[in-house]
């Protein structure tokens, strides 16, 4: 999957990293990075920094705040959604507000579909 990704996002994907947002850091820290399978924080696949992605799950989770549910980011999320899919990727998404509120719940969710 590496050789068609776009080198330009590169940098961008670093800065996303150094700056997670206060749900992705939630996340990250308090869940995924304790699991005993490995993801990959703002990992660019093809022409998209996805927020979470799991290669040996082929899985992708995505933290959705208020500009995804705008209808352009409605639209522009199903384009990406459509792309990652026909990779053989599987995307999980959860607004902000899950993470904030059903924490658990979003975990359990993603232990589901790494079973």
């Amino acid at each position: 999957m590496n050789r068609n990704n776009n080198k330009k996002l590169t940098p961008n994907a670093q800065k996303l990293r150094r700056e997670m947002t206060k749900e992705e850091r939630h996340l990250w820290y308090d869940f995924l990075k304790q699991l005993p399978i490995t993801f990959h924080r703002q990992k660019v696949i093809g022409n998209y920094i996805v927020d979470f992605y799991c290669a040996d799950a082929r899985l992708v989770i995505e933290l959705d705040g208020s500009q995804h549910f705008e209808e352009e980011g409605i639209a522009s999320d199903q384009e990406r959604d459509r792309t990652l899919s026909a990779l053989g990727l599987r995307v999980l998404r959860y607004s902000n507000l899950d993470v904030n509120r059903n924490f658990r719940g979003v975990c359990e969710d993603i232990l589901r579909h790494l079973r």
